[in-house]
């Protein structure tokens, strides 16, 4: 016997839309842009689909979430999903810059940063480098907010010097820098690679400290970095270095 469709392919069918037809529809919903390869992954169960697709997916078909997603859910016990986050814990900022930096160096698919208030300039300066070395390497930057910090600043400008927006390889655009208006969401921290990731998480050491964080693996870095790629998309995109120069700055401690 063959594999059952699943109830988000069966929600398609029933509406008589083809593949195509579906993720048109689903982008005009999202502002995204889904493709047919992604929404058949999603359908087999291949793939997790992300919040905002989840809803536009909801919306689409007007079934809700818990029978459109059981396929893609049902197989994730907390066990499993305890397993594919599971990671090192590191507790100093010297370990914590390391592995960030080991992250960027490790890339060379998909690098996605997020946060506003990086001002480590080896940190940075890797990630720059990253640029020039692997011209195919697609970087993705979402800021909550404006720069914190001149280091930040100026490293978004030389992003911009290195990789122009508006170039693409192989039909992909490689430098994607998006800014979510303050308010609109919380911020929040993480780099990762296709394969490897750090998220920062509140000091072990002080309420005045920024030196601890979570270092994952492949199964939650590919998630990361789909979290990523999706707030960018609904981010206010910066394409310009003119649009990155005329932010305005604010700085925190």
């Amino acid at each position: 016997m063959g594999t059952p469709e699943s109830a988000l392919k069966r929600a398609r069918l029933e509406q008589n839309l083809t593949l195509e037809e579906a993720v048109e529809q689903l982008n005009a919903i999202t502002g995204g842009s889904t493709d047919t390869s992604q929404l058949s992954a999603w359908e087999s169960g291949r793939r997790r689909t992300g919040l905002r697709n989840r809803r536009g997916l909801c919306v689409l078909y007007g079934r809700p979430g818990h029978v459109l997603f059981a396929h893609q859910d049902g197989d994730h016990s907390v066990d499993q999903m305890l397993h594919d986050v599971q990671g090192t814990l590191v507790t100093s900022w010297a370990d914590l810059v390391r592995a960030m930096i080991s992250v960027v160096a490790g890339a060379r698919e998909q690098l996605v940063v997020m946060g506003s208030r990086s001002r480590e300039e080896d940190y940075l300066g890797a990630i720059e480098t990253a640029l020039v070395r692997n011209p195919r390497l697609v970087h993705t930057r979402v800021l909550y907010g404006p720069p914190r910090h001149p280091v930040l600043a100026g490293h978004l400008v030389r992003l911009m010097e290195i990789r122009d927006p508006s170039e693409r390889s192989n039909g992909v655009r490689t430098l994607n820098i998006g800014l979510v208006e303050p308010g609109e969401a919380m911020e929040r921290f993480f780099v990762a690679s296709e394969n490897r990731a750090v998220v920062p998480v509140p000091s072990l050491n002080g309420a005045d400290a920024f030196d601890s964080g979570v270092v994952m693996g492949a199964a939650a870095a590919a998630g990361l970095v789909r979290h990523g790629r999706e707030a960018c998309a609904a981010a206010r995109p910066l394409g310009t270095i003119r649009s990155v120069r005329e932010l305005p700055r604010r700085r925190c401690r």
